[in-house]
């Protein structure tokens, strides 16, 4: 029998995106209802920023009364069906009708009252759900409130953390004015002397999943677990880190209406990419020079100091480097700086578009992502499945998907450094650059990149075992406590 489990989430593609988020929890329930061992259904806010052309086919099902503080607010319920996935949406004009998803004054309260409004629409939905799937610190209270209310008999939880470091924090006087609940629950809400609904996920879920096994491993450790790697540690026995994967078909090389030059494993082809983006950025024209391109949010986190610290010594070397992201200001001025210093071999595109990503992804050789942490990571399992050899230093996925190249054995799909070390990422950089020039290594490489595919396949099975277990877990309890009461 199919395990039927509502995604709560605060983002998810094509409705809204921020980031990598959305990207899970709108390709994870496609692949999991391909499996036929679940049925997923998907819960978001209905923000003013979702496109009219899915509002237009959005059903309003119902509304009900939220009790926030001492009044209650209304939610709207919105369904809408998608790829064979169906969705809900919460509404409500104070909260969500607003420019932009993140980043009010009052965030805090807006999921507080998304989390709550969830549990109370169970009631009311089509559907009965076997477990609730929550994922990060926007849906960390509905854990909480599930296990609090109980909207349904043996309902299961999971929470999935995909960055530890972002915990919706909120001052502690939020409980009195607006969860409606008495003391006794407040222990598994607080942290520090404040609500972190990060912790409430963790604390109250049945079982807790990250999204790489290393990340599992690490988010223990005071250096990754920012600041809840005890309440980790006490709870390892139900942490479990599944690999997150791509939409194999959205990313691919062979149908990208953006490319040049559409390829499988031509070298060729991406040659004549590599050519037409050095046209586009105004570097020399030349499709044996070796690429690097960094594609990324320009914050801390991406192991930018490091780059900073030795791009112009590597640009010594005969290379070419495209940077395209936007961010923090410092790292926009150092390589808008570092470019006009090297305008024959780097080139900086301040902001994101889609289609430009996808050249460079393409026309590159090699992906550099030296992430100081990076709980799964996208880009370098993107890169590989356009052929491109990525560089990563050995955290979270990243230690999970690029196996380091072996000369002597031929294994690996690219190239990785340990220690967060400027010198380390050149000494790697150099590196590359090396077997790069051996015809018979590069080859052996390019073999291996060709093999090295993630897609939401393995990944949901991995998930649908788990709602198994879970749910088999209940009968079985049910059964003994029968048994016994027989």
């Amino acid at each position: 029998m199919k395990k039927k489990v509502l995604f709560v989430a605060s983002e998810c593609t094509p409705f809204v995106k921020t980031g990598g988020l959305a990207d899970v929890v709108g390709s994870l329930p496609q692949e999991l209802n391909r499996t036929e061992q679940a049925d997923v259904r998907v819960i978001l806010p209905y923000y003013g920023e979702i496109p009219q052309v899915w509002r237009e086919q959005m059903e309003l099902i119902t509304s009900i009364q939220v009790p926030i503080g001492w009044r209650n607010q209304e939610a709207t319920i919105h369904k809408l069906s998608h790829q064979d996935v169906i969705y809900y949406f919460v509404g409500n004009d104070y909260y969500f009708s607003r420019r932009g998803v993140y980043g009010y004054y009052d965030d805090g309260e807006r999921f507080i009252f998304f989390s709550r409004a969830v549990i109370e629409a169970i009631s009311v939905l089509d559907f009965e759900p076997d477990i609730l799937h929550a994922h990060d610190w926007q849906a960390g209270l509905a854990v909480a409130f599930a296990k609090i209310f109980e909207p349904v008999d043996n309902m299961k939880t999971i929470f999935t953390i995909h960055n530890i470091k972002y915990q919706g924090i909120v001052p502690i006087d939020a409980y009195d004015d607006l969860f409606n609940m008495s003391h006794e629950h407040i222990g598994g809400m607080e942290w520090n002397g404040l609500i972190n609904c990060m912790k409430s996920g963790i604390f109250h879920a049945d079982k807790i999943t990250t999204v790489s096994p290393t990340y599992a491993e690490e988010i223990k450790m005071p250096y990754y677990g920012e600041g809840l790697h005890q309440i980790l540690v006490d709870r390892q026995e139900d942490l479990t880190g599944v690999i997150n994967g791509i939409d194999v078909q959205e990313y691919n090389p062979m149908r990208d209406p953006h490319l040049i030059s559409n390829y499988k494993y031509s070298r060729v082809k991406k040659k004549e990419n590599k050519a037409a983006l050095q046209e586009k950025f105004g570097l020399p024209v030349d499709p044996e020079k070796p690429m690097y391109v960094l594609i990324t949010r320009l914050v801390e986190q991406k192991g930018l100091h490091l780059l900073e610290a030795i791009i112009d010594e590597f640009l010594l070397e005969d290379v070419q480097c495209l940077i395209l992201g936007t961010g923090d200001q410092e790292f926009e001025h150092y390589f808008h700086h570092a470019a006009e210093r090297n305008p024959d071999k780097l080139a900086f595109y301040r902001g994101f578009d889609e289609g430009l990503a996808r050249q460079m992804y393409a026309g590159a050789d090699f992906f550099i992502m030296p992430s100081k942490f990076e709980p799964c990571g996208l880009s370098q399992l993107i890169a590989l499945q356009y052929k491109t050899v990525p560089i990563v230093r050995e955290t979270g996925g990243l230690k999970d998907t690029v196996t380091a190249y072996n000369e002597v054995s031929g294994t690996g799909n690219g190239f990785s450094f340990s220690n967060y070390n400027a010198h380390d990422l050149l000494a790697v950089l150099r590196y590359s650059l090396h077997i790069y020039y051996q015809p018979e290594q590069w080859n052996k490489l390019l073999k291996n990149v060709n093999k090295s595919h993630f897609s939401w396949k393995d990944s949901a099975l991995e998930y649908a075992d788990l709602y198994e277990s879970m749910v088999e877990s209940v009968y079985k309890i049910n059964t003994s406590y029968a048994n016994r009461e027989a």
